[in-house]
Formats: C-alpha cells, sequence, structure tokens
C-alpha cells in the first residue's frame, strides 16, 4: 500500500472548495430515459419547445402588439400591404393556427408520457413503502410477542421465588422452633 501524493491530498480539498454547477435543465435529467412517439431529434425538441412558448404570457403580449401595430399601419394608411379586412392578418393566423394546433399536440403528448412515467415511479415508491411498513409492522408484533414471553416468564419466575422464599422463611422458622425446644 502506498501513501498518498501531494497531488492526490489536495485533489478532494480543490473539488470541495469548486462550487457545484447547476445543470439548467437538472430538473428533467430523470426523465431523459423516456422516449416519445415523436422522437428525440432536434426537431421534436424544439417543437415541444416552440409549442409551450405559445401559451407564455410574452408571446400573447408580443402577439398583440404586433397585431395592434399591423392595423394601425394599415388603417392610418402608412402602409397598403394588407388593407381592410386585413386578409394577409387572417392568413398568418390560420397559418399559426394550423402550425399551433399539431404543436400543442405534441406538446401534451409528450407531458403525458413523462406524468404517467413519473406516476408509475411514485406508484412502484409506495409499494416499496408499503411493503417496508408490512415488514416493520411484523417485526414489531414478533419483538412484543417474544416481550410479553418474556414478560410472563419473569412473572412464573417472580412467584416462583415468592413461594420459594415463603417455603424457607416456613422450614427456618420450623427448624429455629425445633433448635429452641430442644
Amino acid at each position: 500500500m502506498s501513501t498518498p501524493t501531494a497531488a492526490e491530498t489536495t485533489a478532494p480539498a480543490a473539488a470541495e472548495a469548486k462550487p457545484r454547477e447547476h445543470h439548467h435543465f437538472r430538473f428533467h435529467l430523470p426523465h431523459l430515459h423516456l422516449h416519445s412517439a415523436f422522437g428525440d431529434d432536434w426537431f421534436a425538441l424544439k417543437a415541444e419547445a416552440f409549442a409551450r412558448f405559445f401559451g407564455t404570457p410574452v408571446f400573447l403580449v408580443v402577439q398583440t402588439v404586433v397585431v395592434i401595430v399591423w392595423i394601425v399601419l394599415n388603417i392610418a394608411g402608412l402602409t397598403h400591404f394588407d388593407v381592410y379586412p386585413f386578409i394577409l392578418l387572417n392568413l398568418a393566423f390560420s397559418l399559426q393556427s394550423a402550425y399551433a394546433a399539431p404543436l400543442i399536440l405534441l406538446a401534451q403528448t409528450r407531458q403525458v408520457e413523462r406524468d404517467k412515467e413519473s406516476s408509475d415511479k411514485l406508484e412502484a415508491h409506495r409499494e416499496e413503502v408499503t411493503v417496508a411498513m408490512q415488514r416493520r409492522e411484523a417485526a414489531l408484533k414478533k419483538e412484543t410477542d417474544e416481550l410479553k414471553t418474556l414478560l410472563q416468564s419473569n412473572t412464573d419466575l417472580t412467584q416462583q421465588d415468592k413461594e420459594l422464599t415463603e417455603k424457607i422463611e416456613t422450614l427456618t422458622r420450623e427448624i429455629h422452633a425445633r433448635l429452641t425446644s430442644t
């Protein structure tokens, strides 16, 4: 067995001094083993991220601002690319809807898969806890029964001790009475 070198003894200290880096997706790490029906490739991940972005307040505010600016520019006559009744705007909303619906369904499907996996793990954990509790209850019952048996044995021994002590006292009195009478 060799003695550690100076570099080996300082390595753990350096590792402790270095702050732990937090991975941005550290909460997703337990779900990395899941495989989606839509795949886990670049497109599927980006499509899901984009679908999740549809429901954010940022998206809704930006879209509202763009629509208001679009309408104001065209009503005020500053531009003429989409005059009233705003057919191009309507077409843009239709196109957005055509892509949003499948992307949202994709995101929901992937989330359902993650929820199912999480639920399965939770159920397995609950079953493990239940089995462990049943084992502990059985062990406690066994120990309680053993303690009751030991307590009963102790009670019996104490009763026998009392009876023997009384007999010894009786015999001692008889011996004392015979010795003193002679």
